[in-house]
């Protein structure tokens, strides 16, 4: 195995372990931290939306759209990271995951794991996410959808 090889292999454990820690972190964690998540989640679908970008699709989107989401969406959690924004910085990088798993499929069950949880948030996720969307000037997209090809049947 070449050096090159070693180290592409090193990252993509690196991102699967990523994954699957969040997904731990979901399913060991108190429901108020489960609602945050899904709010945040459901906050960041709605923040793309409005700019024409549905992430529950983005098992259609070419890869190239794909990686430059992951790329901003890396970006941006690190400046909210810094800012201290923990739930926001987590729900996207849920998003974050969802497109990553898309073209590293070892990914998909931490990935669909970490959707069972979203999905599985108290009730008052919901009205979490709305406050949010609409504390930013969105449309509330209502209703709990996993994206394309993370459901438990995908």
């Amino acid at each position: 195995m070449s050096f090159s090889s070693w180290k592409a292999d090193k990252a993509k454990t690196a991102l699967i372990d990523e994954a699957q820690a969040l997904a731990d972190r979901l399913a060991d964690a108190k429901p108020h931290f489960v609602e945050s998540q899904a709010a945040a989640a459901w906050f960041w679908q709605a923040f793309h939306l409005a700019d024409g970008q549905d992430l529950n699709s983005l098992s259609d989107w070419p890869p190239d759209a794909r990686k430059r989401f992951v790329a901003g969406a890396v970006t941006r959690i690190a400046a909210l990271r810094k800012a201290r924004e923990y739930d926001s910085s987590d729900g996207l990088a849920i998003w974050m995951h969802t497109a990553r798993a898309l073209s590293e499929p070892q990914m998909l069950p931490a990935v669909r794991a970490i959707w069972q949880h979203v999905q599985n948030a108290p009730l008052n996720a919901d009205s979490m996410a709305q406050d949010l969307i609409e504390d930013a000037g969105l449309t509330y997209v209502p209703g709990r959808r996993v994206p394309d090809g993370f459901g438990p049947d995908d």
